[in-house]
């Protein structure tokens, strides 16, 4: 099968292995192909018989230009295509702290293989955006501001092999996500889905991770959240200053954002709750302080010190205090989202778009992303960004964890 008979000056072979067809891989090959004005030859097609049997496909494709063919490339290795050819990646020496070479490879979140002395070899810590660097016989993947002169980095793409997650074999599960229906059913449904898999990801001996906004609190999502938390559903909060600021605003005057959480009215001088709150947090030395010592009884920070759950907060520039749990180097904060993300089998993300496309970005592409937003642009956002594992739920962030709550735990 070709797309023209016509030949193109630039050519060359590429393959890919895997569930092609029923996640709609192959479809986005020969669509990239043509987006770069290329043309294809299928040489070798063969379909998996059974549900686990992986389809193979061997590609010869051109290109009017090296330029697009570079391009066109570039695109196919991200879908999960190599080079046909047996030499091993090319690897080039960094000469100054952070400045790579010009044609290093760029990685995108999928499993991502590097040949090396004749051995395909699995690189570690993936994540997209990151340069591949070949250390003691291993590969990693560094971020540009981790690179360091005398690194050993790949560059072109030859040698490397990319391998997407397949699609979820149970297509009617999450289908209602996708639909056009929206109705009290499908957020019911969300929840049953989401705790089957947050079961599911606790058998596998993974971790669930929650990244959440502050509008948690807000729509009265803490104590769902909180009740998840103390019966060991959560391993780690991922979030920034305001949940914190406005949980503890929550948990010592029972108001968020100066509003009563009981009956939403504005308290009298509420607006100063939430410096308060800080100010109660920097008076105790910390939030595990706050815990310890008794002003801090409830609530999800509560919780998070009570059961020994993790909870990096990030800050921003927007921060008022900040609390003095919360991590104020950019580059800290994401070390230290990384370092939480280890052994992640699930994240829910939970009505924070910056805070979810970051950990997007840093997330590998086999761990699972649930996105509770009422606004549906979210994750359609996340996605766009790369993470097209992310799952999104449009419902009331309150509303879902309360459900999911009570679907999970039996008090």
């Amino acid at each position: 099968m070709t797309s023209s008979t016509t030949t193109l000056p630039f050519q060359e072979v590429v393959e890919s292995e895997g569930h092609l067809i029923d996640s709609h891989i192959m479809e986005r090959i020969f669509d990239a192909v043509v987006e770069y004005q290329g043309r294809f030859e299928v040489e070798q097609f063969r379909i998996g018989r059974t549900n686990s049997e992986p389809s193979y496909l061997r590609l010869k494709v051109e290109a009017p230009s090296r330029d697009l063919l570079d391009q066109m490339l570039s695109r196919l290795h991200g879908l999960g295509c190599s080079l046909v050819d047996s030499a091993d990646a090319e690897l080039a020496r960094v000469e100054r702290d952070r400045c790579a070479p010009d044609d290093f490879y760029s990685t995108t979140n999928h499993r991502t293989l590097v040949r090396y002395k004749q051995r395909w070899i699995e690189a570690e810590n993936q994540r997209m955006d990151a340069l591949l660097v070949v250390e003691d016989g291993r590969v990693f993947c560094r971020r540009l501001r981790d690179i360091r002169a005398g690194d050993l980095v790949v560059v072109g793409m030859r040698g490397i092999r990319v391998i997407p997650e397949a699609k979820e074999r149970d297509r009617l599960a999450f289908a209602f996500m996708t639909n056009g229906v929206s109705s009290e059913r499908q957020v019911e449904t969300a929840v049953r889905q989401t705790a089957a898999l947050i079961e599911q990801t606790r058998a596998q001996g993974k971790k669930v991770l929650v990244v959440a906004g502050p509008v948690v609190v807000h729509a009265g999502g803490a104590p769902g959240l909180s009740k998840l938390i103390r019966a060991g559903y959560v391993q780690a909060v991922l979030s920034g200053n305001a949940l914190g600021v406005h949980d503890i605003e929550a948990a010592l005057f029972g108001t968020s954002l100066g509003l009563r959480l009981s009956d939403g009215r504005q308290e009298e001088h509420g607006h100063r709750n939430h410096m308060r709150a800080i100010n109660a947090i920097y008076k105790c030395g910390g939030i595990r302080q706050a815990v310890e010592s008794g002003r801090l009884t409830r609530g999800i920070m509560y919780e998070c010190v009570k059961a020994n759950v993790p909870f990096v907060l990030a800050g921003s520039l927007r921060d008022d205090g900040p609390l003095p749990d919360t991590i104020t180097d950019m580059n800290e904060a994401q070390d230290a989202y990384a370092e939480q993300l280890k052994g992640a089998g699930l994240v829910l993300c939970l009505g924070s778009m910056l805070h979810s496309i970051a950990t997007g970005n840093m997330a590998p592409s086999w761990v699972k992303m649930v996105c509770v937003d009422i606004n549906p642009a979210v994750a359609t956002k996340v996605s766009d960004r790369g993470t097209g594992q992310a799952i999104g739920v449009v419902a009331d962030v309150g509303l879902f964890l309360d459900m999911l709550a009570k679907t999970l735990v039996r008090e």
